[in-house]
């Protein structure tokens, strides 16, 4: 039998599986990256504010971005055991380099020429944040976002070596049955989620660049 046919069957007979792994992989990507977003934004504006957090905050996520998630995820476990919390530590360890420094080089590389032209038709500190520096910035930030996104929605199917679910518990699976066809369904699907990001999020980049 064909081994798609095979993965469809799997699916067919085991859908409420299937629909349990999703939502817990959407959880693994979505409660990482929320934070991702709290926590990133403001610290990449501050960072390109400051050179002093600048220097402390580049240096040390581009140091978090040379250790792999697993390697995270086995660092939390003698802490937080083999939990759904220890997946959630990684993954937001993954996320937050490519949204800080996005953010740290979006607000850094405007022109200053721009904003004494804002401060000169009597805006404010906030209304120029808020008017002119956001929506020059967003187009880099989103870059950064979706480079998180993508890459938090592959490395969460890592979750599944420490027992906290999503869809990587199929390839894991597949992986000790030997059975291409279990791990397929679960890596189709983390392929299609990242493909959808990345063209969501590609499209609403393109459309909030200012034009040329």
């Amino acid at each position: 039998m064909d081994i798609f046919t095979q993965a469809y069957q799997y699916v067919v007979d085991n859908p409420d599986r299937l629909i349990q792994a999703l939502w817990q992989h959407l959880q693994l990507v979505a409660i990482p990256l929320l934070i991702g977003l709290l926590v990133g934004l403001p610290l990449g504006l501050w960072s390109a504010r400051s050179r002093t957090a600048s220097t402390v905050l580049i240096n040390l996520f581009n140091g978090l971005r040379v250790i792999p998630s697993l390697a995270i995820l086995f660092i939390a476990i003698p802490y937080l055991g083999l939990s759904f919390q220890s997946a959630l530590i990684a993954l937001t360890v993954l996320v937050m380099p490519p949204i800080l420094i996005s953010t740290d080089v979006a607000f850094r590389t405007i022109d200053p020429m721009i904003r004494e032209a804002a401060y000169g038709m009597g805006m404010d500190n906030r209304q120029v944040l808020r008017q002119v520096e956001i929506p020059l910035a967003l187009p880099v930030i989103l870059a950064g976002i979706k480079t998180a996104t993508v890459e938090v929605i592959a490395s969460a199917t890592l979750a599944a070596f420490i027992g906290a679910g999503g869809l990587g518990t199929f390839i894991v699976l597949g992986f000790a049955l030997y059975d291409n066809a279990v791990l397929l369904v679960g890596a189709i699907p983390v392929a299609i989620l990242a493909l959808l990001a990345e063209v969501g999020l590609s499209t609403l980049q393109r459309s909030v660049q200012p034009p040329s």
